[in-house]
């Protein structure tokens, strides 16, 4: 069984990493979409999938290498075998790629057996979600034993204690990409933007720091052209950690960045306000990966 889907630790990022001189030009996005002969949204979800790395070369400002997109171009079967490689299936085709009912499909996507990789909320502000098909066909490979028969108490504890992990490892795969900004003030952006704002307060508590981070966190989800505000709602309740160990993994998470973002740099701030001096007057500097202590007791108490 994957179990990453329950941990909302990125893997170790790759799209993020400088990238040096000697690898050549890098590509506006748009550029590279018509170059692979993708949709805006497409050449989105290949980053998102891992099929296209792209690298920062300023914050907010990414690019795709050259030799990436020369990569996908000498691939065999292109573009028809890329498109494949970023199809999304919803629940029936997905359960017709396992081979198995849709009601089993449902338990083992609400367990967290495979993340999906986008939703959207329809007209009768129901979530669907939709699964990388290529993600699905390996599962069948790797885990044939959960495709027939019990499921093993493994999973059927799983669901018990949460009974549908599939927003948690949606936000974990979503944050595996945000955070591979190359600036640490970008990555406390994308864990601030999983955070509720109270959240946020209590981690980066210099205003100034605060307001920066708040102007870099980046959209989690797209807007969806002529949706309904309550729908808008709905998803952006999805893009919020709801489980209290998983809202201290992306504090800690914002609180390392933070301190890491600090060392490089200070946040924008008037020249006659001195930077940030911690929570206590006496204190020299900030730490703030002791906001979630507070926290922590907080909620103990």
């Amino acid at each position: 069984m994957d179990t990453t889907a329950m941990d909302p630790k990125p893997a170790v990022p790759g799209s993020g990493a400088p990238e040096s001189a000697a690898a050549g030009e890098l590509v506006p996005l748009r550029q590279a979409a018509g170059e692979l002969e993708l949709k805006p949204r497409e050449l989105a979800l290949a980053v998102e999938l891992g099929q296209l790395r792209v690298v920062t070369k300023e914050p907010g400002v990414r690019r795709v290498p050259r030799a990436e997109i020369g990569r996908l171009q000498a691939g065999e079967g292109f573009p028809e075998a890329l498109r494949a490689r970023l199809r999304l299936v919803g629940t029936r085709e997905g359960a017709e790629v396992l081979g198995v009912p849709q009601t089993r499909f449902l338990r083992l996507a609400r367990a967290g057996c495979f993340e999906p990789a986008r939703f959207y909320v329809n007209r009768y502000r129901a979530v669907v979600w939709l699964y990388p098909a290529a993600e699905l066909e390996r599962f069948t490979d790797r885990e044939p034993g959960l495709l027939k028969g019990a499921l093993p108490p493994g999973i059927r504890a799983l669901l018990a204690a949460h009974p549908d992990w599939r927003p948690r490892s949606w936000r974990a795969r979503r944050f595996s990409r945000l955070a591979d900004a190359v600036d640490p003030w970008e990555r406390a952006g994308a864990a601030a933007a999983l955070l509720d704002p109270d959240d946020v307060a209590e981690v980066v508590t210099d205003p100034y720091e605060r307001a920066y981070v708040l102007s870099l966190r980046p959209d989690v989800i797209e807007p969806a052209p002529g949706g309904s505000a309550a729908a808008h709602e709905l998803a952006l309740e999805l893009c919020r950690a709801d489980t209290e160990d998983e809202v201290l993994w992306y504090r800690l998470t914002l609180a390392m960045a933070l301190d890491e973002a600090r060392e490089e740099r200070a946040a924008p701030r008037p020249a006659s306000v001195p930077a940030a001096a911690g929570d206590g007057a006496d204190e020299p500097a900030v730490r703030s990966g002791w906001g979630w202590f507070r926290w922590r007791s907080r909620t103990e108490a």
